[in-house]
């Protein structure tokens, strides 16, 4: 299939390495070189979520092509205008171009509109799930939550560890079995820790040794997880 990718970024040059790797005839080019869309069957926006309505409106529609975006945080409509769209969202962290090729392969895929972009997804070997448009904003917050959020949480370990006189290398075992542990049997029995115990004493001195600018970040997630020890208690109950 011949494929024209939208965006050179990381998303961009991840899709486009991707479908290389399994066959496709792909074109990769910037916002900036429209006029350079040389006949492809799919045009494929990897262009900022903002952006999309814009070089949509820049394109001329054509029933022979089909133009799809790939933002999990909006629908089919930023395409209006065009006869045949889809778009296709991976569940999945891009970090660069070609550990995004990677692991574009056996994807899990958010997928709308037009059957070519099933067949896409397909052809990467990706599992896919589709959506009704109420859901994709809660979908796409729930992504960010697994994701950048993790991140973020981590960011909130490496700053603790380094007022510990610590690294963050030193706690990323306990992190990464933490994960298996939710893989494994849940999040309401994976959670250890005193939480869990109900060992208020215990957080209230966690609270006295840690930095005055960490310590919201830490009573947020502390509140989050007596909320799921409440759930299991209450399942066992």
């Amino acid at each position: 299939m011949r494929i024209t990718i939208i965006g050179t970024g990381r998303a961009g040059t991840s899709f486009a390495g991707a479908l290389r790797n399994v066959g496709h005839q792909v074109q990769l080019l910037s916002h900036f070189e429209l006029g350079l869309v040389h006949s492809p069957d799919v045009v494929v926006l990897c262009v900022p979520d903002d952006e999309i309505a814009n070089v949509a409106r820049a394109i001329t529609p054509s029933r022979d092509v089909v133009l799809a975006h790939v933002a999990g945080s909006r629908n089919l409509d930023v395409l209006e205008g065009h006869p045949r769209v889809g778009s296709l969202h991976p569940l999945m962290t891009l970090p660069s171009g070609e550990l995004g090729a990677q692991r574009l392969l056996g994807a899990t895929y958010c997928v709308s509109g037009d059957p070519v972009i099933a067949s896409i997804v397909e052809s990467l070997q990706g599992r896919i799930i589709t959506l009704r448009d109420d859901q994709r904003t809660l979908y796409h917050a729930t992504a960010t939550a697994a994701s950048n959020h993790l991140v973020a949480l981590l960011g909130h370990v490496q700053r603790l560890a380094t007022s510990a006189g610590l690294r963050l290398e030193d706690f990323l075992d306990l992190s990464r079995r933490a994960l298996e542990d939710v893989a494994l049997v849940g999040p309401e029995q994976a959670l250890t820790g005193p939480a869990s115990r109900g060992d208020v004493e215990t957080i209230d001195a966690h609270l006295a040794a840690i930095p005055e600018a960490e310590r919201s970040t830490y009573v947020a997630l502390a509140h989050a997880a007596f909320e799921l020890a409440e759930r299991r208690s209450s399942r066992i109950a």
